[in-house]
């Protein structure tokens, strides 16, 4: 399985391919992608000379155009387009419709692959956007099984790419508006979740706060790790017991499975990050070039030690493995 690696800057994409990315993917400085984050991303001439430094290592660069437009504003995002197109990306990540249409009229031989935010998690929906488009991978939301991803992959002809490592978004990515709801920056359309000029943290007592804009999200004990406040995993109170509502803080781990992505036909292994810095990348990217090589020659039972990297020092295999089912 191919492994897609985020680098947010020059120094974290030399990092990935020096640690063994198969593809790094990154985005420009502005808000045509779903990082636009102060500090991260790529102005035009980096992205070149970091898609010379790729290539020269047999590394594949991948460029997150992932936002909806702004009506009246679509030229930036076409333009972001045009200009992956012209350095040489090997394939552009898209969600809007109407920007894939411009993509396919305009470069009808560039590669274009759907981005998570289009929430395509069916294939019927998978087949509209490659009969009409030209898609030829899916990046598939984080919400299906392992029998469900292996089903979906005996029905359609598209590849699939699945989240590996990282932040575990437990919403069907593209539908959601709890960010937006609490600070009016959309991670749909400004690119920005839980956006870190609205986080706060407060000491009262022996306790911790965590604030998102005017919402407490959570109240940490000293005995208990801080995790960033987000609205998905904070706890709340309803029918008179407080705790998590949609998932603890924690952080997608599939090391374990990889043996049964392969099985189920995953093309590609996502891992998230944009934002992190290039020690981190250098570190996970690493580990997870090791499992692949592992088993690829035919060792079992691999395990990525990266619970020090994870959210709130957990893990889990979120919906691959539903214990609920």
């Amino acid at each position: 399985m191919e492994l897609v690696c985020p680098a947010g800057t020059p120094a974290s994409l030399r990092a990935a391919v020096e640690a063994g990315a198969d593809v790094v993917y990154c985005g420009f400085r502005d808000a045509t992608n779903a990082r636009n984050f102060p500090g991260l991303n790529f102005s035009r001439p980096e992205l070149a000379e970091a898609v010379t430094f790729a290539h020269k290592h047999g590394v594949h660069v991948y460029l997150a155009c992932n936002t909806y437009p702004k009506a009246g504003s679509e030229d930036i995002w076409h333009k972001a387009v045009d200009d992956a197109v012209a350095i040489g990306v090997d394939a552009v990540i898209l969600a809007d419709i109407g920007l894939l249409r411009y993509a396919r009229d305009k470069h009808p031989d560039a590669r274009l692959h759907l981005s998570v935010q289009a929430s395509a998690s069916n294939e019927e929906a998978i087949r509209f956007y490659h009969r009409e488009f030209g898609v030829r991978r899916v990046v598939l939301p984080r919400v299906l099984s392992l029998e469900e991803i292996r089903m979906l992959n005996r029905r359609i002809s598209v590849e699939t790419e699945v989240f590996a490592f990282g932040g575990m978004c437990v919403m069907a990515e593209g539908r959601c508006s709890l960010s937006s709801y609490a600070t009016g920056e959309s991670p749909n359309m400004n690119g920005v979740c839980s956006p870190a000029a609205h986080v706060h943290y407060e000491e009262r007592g022996d306790s911790t706060v965590s604030r998102l804009g005017n919402f407490t999200i959570n109240v940490y004990g000293n005995d208990e790790k801080v995790g960033y406040p987000t609205l998905c995993k904070g706890r709340f109170r309803a029918m008179d017991k407080a705790g998590y509502l949609f998932e603890e803080p924690t952080s997608l781990d599939v090391t374990a499975i990889l043996p049964e992505l392969a099985d189920a036909g995953v093309t590609a292994l996502k891992i998230e990050g944009r934002q992190r810095g290039k020690a981190y990348i250098s570190q996970v990217v690493g580990a997870f070039r090791a499992s692949l090589d592992r088993i690829a020659n035919g060792q079992t039972g691999t395990r990525s030690n990266l619970a020090a990297l994870s959210e709130g020092q957990a893990d889990t295999t979120g919906a691959y493995r539903r214990s609920w089912q």
